[in-house]
């Protein structure tokens, strides 16, 4: 049986289930509300709906998402008998477009502000008014403050990428993920596609190398989190539009007293939040 992961997927009052290969591929997925799987790899489908039973209960409806059928092929000439031109290369890929679910206005990202997927977690399991008004009145420290912070981060990454939108730039915020996390921002305009990754934290000194970053000395794999998110959005576009683009990361501190590049040469990096596309990641920082 394959690795397979059952995700839950909440938004808009929709409340769904998807199935994943560990490499992101999409098997099947579920809506829990009418209980009808969707079978997106044949090859998986009973393993997919064992796994998905298990959480939607008996009876439930599973579909096939057929791809549309491939053009008939012509016929090929009859073979020369005197002299034959050498075959040609197959293709290294030769895989089919993969069809996206029906999509509703609820499922629509474009209205989405920065900061959405904090705010999706915050109400699903975030603090309620009282205890926000609370810990304000009091003053003391509170669990919620790590999200406080990175909400006020990407706030203020959002603006900025915002006044990019007038020049033709396509901006989302909080892009859901298979894997149950979310993509700060996704930039897509005439100069590439861009990756952001959004973290604040106040007056840090921060060194980054190829796969850590160091915050005042404590070591976090933000910059190989940046590249798998990169990663997997170049994944998503060529396995939903057979395009395969160069996808940047970006990773950005907020509010951080100093930046040392440990690995990247200055033309990946920025000072401020110019962009600088190069082969890895690039690196801003976003002060007052």
């Amino acid at each position: 049986m394959a690795d397979l992961t059952v995700n839950p997927w909440k938004r808009h009052g929709k409340d769904r289930l998807y199935v994943n290969l560990p490499d992101g591929t999409l098997v099947a997925w579920a809506d829990r509300e009418t209980k009808v799987i969707i079978i997106k790899v044949s090859e998986h489908r009973r393993e997919a709906v064992v796994l998905l039973r298990q959480h939607l209960g008996d009876p439930v409806t599973v579909r096939t998402d057929r791809p549309e059928p491939a053009p008939p092929r012509r016929p090929r000439p009859a073979a020369k008998t005197a002299q034959q031109s050498p075959p040609r290369a197959k293709p290294r890929h030769d895989r089919r477009l993969v069809s996206l679910p029906a999509l509703t206005v609820a499922d629509d990202l474009a209205k989405d502000p920065p900061g959405a997927g904090i705010l999706r977690d915050m109400a699903h399991r975030g603090p309620s008014a009282l205890e926000r008004v609370w810990s304000k009145l009091t003053k003391r420290p509170s669990e919620w403050d790590s999200w406080f912070s990175g909400l006020e981060g990407e706030r203020r990454v959002g603006r900025e990428l915002a006044r990019l939108t007038v020049h033709g730039w396509r901006l989302l915020h909080g892009i859901p993920t298979s894997s149950g996390g979310d993509i700060d921002h996704l930039l897509i305009g005439s100069g590439g596609v861009f990756v952001f990754n959004t973290k604040r934290h106040p007056g840090a000194s921060i060194w980054v190398g190829d796969e850590v970053a160091k915050v005042n000395g404590a070591l976090y794999r933000y910059p190989a989190a940046s590249k798998a998110e990169a990663a997997y959005v170049r994944r998503v576009l060529e396995r939903y539009s057979g395009i395969a683009p160069e996808v940047v990361p970006v990773l950005v501190f907020v509010d951080v007293a100093s930046v040392v590049r440990g690995w990247c040469p200055a033309e990946w990096c920025s000072s401020d939040l110019r962009i600088a596309p190069g082969h890895g990641a690039a690196i801003a920082q976003l002060s007052e």
